[in-house]
C-alpha cells in the first residue's frame, strides 16, 4: 500500500464523516452547524481533489480505489443522519434520505455478493452527479440549520406580535431578524430540491447497477 498525499487525502475525508456528527456532540448550536458545514465542506472539496490528483500525478492505486466510494457514503450517510435528526424527523428530509440510504446499502451489498465481477458496476457520470447532488444538499441543509438556530435565539423573550411587526416590517429590524428567516427558508427550500434530486439520481443509478449485475445473479442450469 502506498500513502501518497491523494491516498492521504481520501483517508481523512473518511476520518470527517463521523466527525460531522461529533460537532453536535461537543459544540452548542449553531457553531456546531457551522463547524459541520466547513468540516463536511471541506472533506467533499477533497472527494474531487484526491481523484484529481492521483491522475494527474499517476498515483492512482488499490487503496485510493477502496477506500473511495466508502469515504463517500460514509460522509452522506452520517450527514443525512445528523440532519434528519435535527429536523425533527420532518417527512421532506426523512423520505429522500431514506431512499439515498437504502440504495446505498443496496449497491454495496451487491458489490461485496459479485467479488470479483464487481468491476462490471464501474462509477458512471450519472453515479458521479448523484454524488454532488448529495454532498450539495447537505452542505446547504447545514447552512439552513445554523441561520434557523440564530433567528430561535435571537426571539428569544419576544411575544409573537413583537415577531410578526418585525418580519412583515412594521416594527424596525434591529437585530436582522428578516435577512436571517430569509436564509433560513431559502436554505431549507434549495436545500430540499436539491436532496430530493439527488434522491432520484440515487434511485436511478442503482437501478442501472442492478440492471448491469442482473446476468451475474442468475442461477446455472
Amino acid at each position: 500500500m502506498r500513502l501518497n498525499l491523494p491516498n492521504l487525502l481520501t483517508i481523512l475525508r473518511l476520518l470527517a464523516a463521523p466527525g460531522v456528527a461529533i460537532m453536535f456532540l461537543y459544540f452548542n448550536r449553531p457553531w456546531a452547524d457551522w463547524f459541520a458545514l466547513i468540516l463536511f465542506v471541506t472533506a467533499a472539496i477533497t472527494d474531487f481533489l484526491d481523484g484529481y490528483l492521483a491522475r494527474a500525478w499517476k498515483q492512482e492505486s488499490k487503496l485510493g480505489a477502496m477506500l473511495d466510494p466508502i469515504a463517500d457514503k460514509a460522509m452522506v450517510i452520517i450527514a443525512l443522519l445528523v440532519i434528519t435528526g435535527f429536523s425533527g424527523m420532518n417527512p421532506w428530509i426523512l423520505m429522500p434520505a431514506t431512499l439515498i440510504m437504502f440504495r446505498e446499502v443496496f449497491v454495496s451489498g451487491l458489490r461485496e455478493f459479485l467479488g470479483d465481477t464487481a468491476g462490471t458496476l464501474k462509477v458512471t457520470t450519472l453515479a458521479k452527479w448523484k454524488t454532488t447532488a448529495q454532498m450539495t444538499a447537505i452542505a446547504v441543509l447545514f447552512a439552513k440549520g445554523a441561520f434557523e438556530h440564530y433567528l430561535i435565539d435571537q426571539t428569544i423573550g419576544m411575544d409573537q406580535a413583537t415577531i410578526d411587526g418585525i418580519l412583515n416590517g412594521t416594527i424596525p429590524d434591529e437585530v436582522g431578524l428578516r435577512w436571517k428567516e430569509f436564509g433560513a427558508a431559502a436554505s431549507w427550500w434549495a436545500g430540499i430540491a436539491l436532496l430530493w434530486a439527488a434522491a432520484a439520481l440515487t434511485l436511478i443509478t442503482g437501478w442501472d447497477y442492478f440492471r448491469k449485475s442482473l446476468p451475474y445473479l442468475k442461477d446455472e442450469m
